[in-house]
């Protein structure tokens, strides 16, 4: 049996993501007759046709889509391979991270401390949605994303998610609002609340939380930053809903108090990486180092 062309393969790999034969041969710089040539004796060593014709756009039959899955993964197992071994003998190796834009930076510093200031390393920060990061994360040009909920995973795109950190949420707010220590009830009834939003795992735990107490809370915001969440309480827009490692410094300042931990309510934290041949080095003393320092309570 004659083993796979990988050059066909190529060729077929860029008019599927392309899905325009024009415009792919003018990329390649190839005429279109010597594309489809390439395409067809593919289709010939496969036994299948991979693109059907609709207009003069081209589709991926089912056989396509199989042979793209497959050509994505062999191709960008490649380009892993030949962007580790470049790094071989260098005396600085970069990381890529990628984390959720509304995620606390206060977290993000201390997930980072184990290879912060090591002049070997270099770090290279990315921000994004959920489907952003973790979209650069399968396509190998991140290490790691840091996330609030663990992603869905399947035997396509195996995830890897660690749950690296989880603390207590609290009501948090000016030291004006009152004494720490006061009770829950009083102070929601008493004060506005600034909420996450909706699709927040917390904003959910909320809910569930003011529904056993009987409580309608008055709510000042609903906002889908941390940061933006910190900033109002800083400024005293109400008592906001919030892991105390949001405010690490306005509350070791004084500025900002921390009335009362919600009960039940916790935030978790993810590092999720994929599956891969050869997996970043750097990674390994972060994920450690957050394993030696999970809190509930930090």
């Amino acid at each position: 049996m004659s083993e796979l062309n990988y050059h066909h393969l190529r060729y077929f790999r860029a008019v599927a993501h392309d899905g325009n034969l024009t415009r792919t041969a003018e990329r390649l710089n190839l005429s279109q007759s010597a594309l489809s040539i390439q395409i067809k004796q593919l289709e010939e060593r496969l036994g299948h046709s991979l693109f059907e014709r609709r207009g003069r756009q081209l589709y991926l039959t089912e056989a396509g889509r199989i042979a793209l899955d497959h050509a994505d993964t062999i191709f960008s197992a490649g380009e892993e391979l030949v962007e580790t071994l470049k790094e071989t003998g260098r005396t600085r190796r970069a990381i890529r991270i990628g984390a959720l834009a509304t995620l606390s930076r206060n977290f993000q510093m201390e997930f980072l401390r184990p290879i912060l200031g090591r002049s070997d390393v270099d770090m290279i920060l990315r921000s994004g949605s959920t489907s952003e990061l973790l979209g650069a994360l399968e396509a190998l040009n991140l290490d790691i994303v840091l996330l609030n909920q663990a992603p869905m995973a399947d035997s396509v795109t195996p995830f890897i998610a660690q749950h690296v950190y989880q603390q207590r949420v609290s009501l948090i707010g000016k030291p004006s609002y009152g004494k720490p220590g006061a009770k829950l009830a009083d102070l929601l009834a008493e004060h506005p609340v600034i909420l996450p939003t909706l699709e927040s795992g917390v904003r959910s735990q909320f809910e569930a939380l003011v529904a056993r107490l009987g409580i309608t809370p008055q709510i000042a915001a609903e906002v889908d930053d941390m940061a933006m969440m910190r900033l109002l309480a800083r400024e005293g827009a109400g008592l906001a809903v919030l892991p105390p490692i949001v405010v690490k410094g306005e509350l070791e300042a004084g500025t900002l108090v921390e009335f009362d931990a919600l009960p039940g309510m916790i935030e978790s934290f993810y590092a999720v990486t994929v599956k891969r041949r050869f997996p970043n080095p750097l990674i390994r003393p972060l994920l450690e180092a957050s394993e030696d320092g999970k809190s509930t309570t930090a």
